[in-house]
């Protein structure tokens, strides 16, 4: 992961991002159809393995209620712990395997009725 944006960083991204949004939208709309790559696969699971460290680092606070010096203290110790990022997201690369194929048997089943 990147570090933490200053607030001119964050302006000017917004501002591109608001300017993109309908392109970026469509083509959201176009990979959902799609079957997610193993890369992709690993990437959502090792999303969520940072995830879980930083809910345990957290304890029952929460993120959007830190001030930003705080979230970067907490992205810098997040980013420490990499090794034992890497063993979560192994091991939860299945059940993020399964969320998908569900996701995609529920889609089309969905359009049958469409």
């Amino acid at each position: 992961m990147e570090e933490a944006l200053t607030l001119q960083q964050r302006i000017k991204r917004s501002r591109m991002m608001k300017v993109k949004s309908k392109m970026i939208a469509r083509k959201r709309e176009i990979a959902m159809r799609k079957r997610a790559s193993t890369d992709k696969l690993k990437k959502r699971a090792s999303k969520a393995a940072r995830k879980i460290i930083q809910d345990k680092l957290l304890k029952n606070r929460d993120k959007s209620d830190l001030s930003f010096v705080s979230r970067e203290k907490l992205e810098k110790l997040v980013n420490k712990k990499k090794a034992i990022i890497k063993r979560i997201a192994k091991r939860l690369l299945p059940s993020v395997r399964q969320k998908e194929s569900e996701r995609l048997q529920k889609r089309k089943g969905g359009d049958k009725w469409n």
